[in-house]
């Protein structure tokens, strides 16, 4: 029959009281970063929606539209113009930890050759 000492009884609720805050940090934060990674592919996506449709010529209204509704919500967009290249960059906030946390800005960009007109 085990005896332990007196002194070691309550000693995995200490230690787990200590580990659990830790544990819910570091849970806390793979969250924020699945959100911020997740939040910057949307950004990329409606960059490269957009300047599809400004390489063919799209009004730029159409172009903020398309890279405004690709992107993820609340993302701003922003074309300029080169030449023949077209660059769109969408950018969006992503509040970590619910605002606990500064918030984080995330970019996507994607530059487009202005197709020739068929005729």
């Amino acid at each position: 029959m085990w005896r332990g000492r007196k002194s070691d009884r309550g000693s995995v609720t200490a230690e787990a009281a200590v580990a659990l805050p830790a544990l819910v940090l570091v849970i806390a934060a793979a969250v924020g970063a699945v959100t911020a990674v997740t939040t910057q592919l949307r950004c990329l996506d409606g960059a490269r929606e957009a300047a599809r449709a400004a390489a063919r010529s799209e009004p730029e209204v159409v172009v903020r539209d398309l890279a405004t509704r690709a992107g993820p919500p609340g993302g701003t967009a922003e074309v300029s113009t080169e030449g023949d290249r077209v660059t769109v960059t969408v950018r969006a906030r992503v509040h970590l930890l619910g605002g606990l946390l500064p918030d984080l800005t995330v970019t996507g960009r994607a530059v487009g050759l202005h197709e020739p007109d068929p005729g």
